[in-house]
């Protein structure tokens, strides 16, 4: 994975620094608006207290100006297998899409497992993420069947893509 990532250029007027004390609201937001669900500071509090070994560098955030505009972050668990970390929670604000912020985001969580010697990163993404889905792809990352109903549900992603479907099972 660390080998041949490709060079990270962040966009002119943004910026892509780590977790800071108050980042918490600016991160529920994101992930609330841009991924779902109903996340509150507390629940952000205990996904960094349950993370193995958690640093401020491991969270990262676009900011354009003084406003967070898109966060990832860089986690690992104990109970992760040995070398592999997650790419986790991938957000990006919608006026600040179609950017390139959501791959470099990514990139900026791959490096940082590349410093920490973790070779392998995988991650978690509904089907119907589909600009989601082609960054990741085009990283490199490859879709795990784990259910008989994943083959065919891949299969529609890659069409929808524009992509190869028979490259799903390689």
């Amino acid at each position: 994975m660390c080998e041949g990532l490709p060079e990270v250029a962040v966009p002119a007027g943004y910026l892509i620094r780590a977790y800071r004390h108050g980042d918490g609201a600016a991160w529920c937001r994101l992930v609330n608006g841009g991924i779902g669900g109903e996340w509150t500071e507390a629940g952000l509090q205990e996904e960094m207290d349950s993370a193995q070994d958690f640093q401020a560098d491991d969270l990262f955030f676009a900011v354009d100006g003084e406003e967070v505009v898109g966060t990832t972050w860089a986690l690992r668990r104990e109970s992760f297998p040995s070398g592999v970390g997650s790419v986790h929670m991938v957000a990006v604000a919608p006026e600040h899409r179609r950017r390139g912020l959501g791959r470099l985001l990514v990139l900026f969580a791959l490096r940082r497992f590349c410093e920490q010697g973790i070779a392998r990163a995988r991650l978690q993404t509904d089907d119907v993420r589909l600009p989601a889905i082609k960054i990741y792809l085009g990283l490199g990352f490859r879709p795990l069947l784990t259910h008989e109903s994943h083959l065919e549900r891949w299969r529609k992603v890659y069409r929808k893509l524009c992509l190869d479907p028979e490259e799903v099972q390689k």
